[in-house]
């Protein structure tokens, strides 16, 4: 069984922005498998269900971004999955250009405090992520209100695109492993 979760803020002002990225794909991914995120487990709104034949949880924290660690852990102690296969966590990532993916098998957080937050409560670096690419902010412009702002029209049109490609990326690393998807969509 894996784990796959997306990060963002629970409250619907901030549906649609950059930092809510990882719950657009797993909206997305959900659409496409027919798995209804309408549970609440370990702090998060989940949904169970199968892709490409995997059981998996489809998960979106509901503890808001720097603490998204307290639901992935719970999640992944209550579970008992082998987080270093079976968690695969969807994130914003404003180092890459609009649309573009990157798939780790581990690492840092990057600068994240969401995926910072996870490391802290797991322990640990070694678990999937796959990053979405948001932009970096402009000049002038303030962190906070460049990843809580919304994309513009050229860009929507992109990350809709991209949504689809991170779906089918986290489709390959279930079908044929990490390294596999990492050749293919980074």
């Amino acid at each position: 069984m894996y784990i796959i979760a997306g990060l963002g803020n629970p409250e619907e002002k901030y549906r649609g922005t950059r930092h809510n990225i990882g719950f657009d794909v797993i909206d997305a991914l959900a659409g496409r498998h027919d798995i209804k995120i309408a549970i609440k487990d370990n702090l998060s709104m989940t949904g169970k269900g199968y892709i490409c034949g995997e059981k998996v949880i489809l998960a979106e924290p509901m503890t808001y971004m720097n603490k998204s660690g307290d639901s992935i852990w719970r999640l992944a102690d209550f579970y008992k999955i082998d987080v270093s296969e079976q968690l695969i966590i969807v994130s914003d990532d404003i180092a890459l250009p609009v649309g573009k993916i990157r798939i780790r098998p581990e690492g840092s957080a990057g600068g994240h405090n969401g995926l910072k937050s996870i490391i802290g409560s797991l322990g640990r670096q070694d678990f999937i992520r796959v990053r979405v690419g948001v932009g970096d902010k402009p000049d002038g412009r303030d962190l906070a209100d460049h990843v809580l702002g919304r994309f513009g029209e050229d860009e929507r049109k992109i990350m809709s695109e991209s949504i689809e490609r991170t779906c089918d990326a986290i489709e390959m690393i279930l079908t044929d492993g990490t390294e596999r998807a990492m050749n293919s969509f980074n």
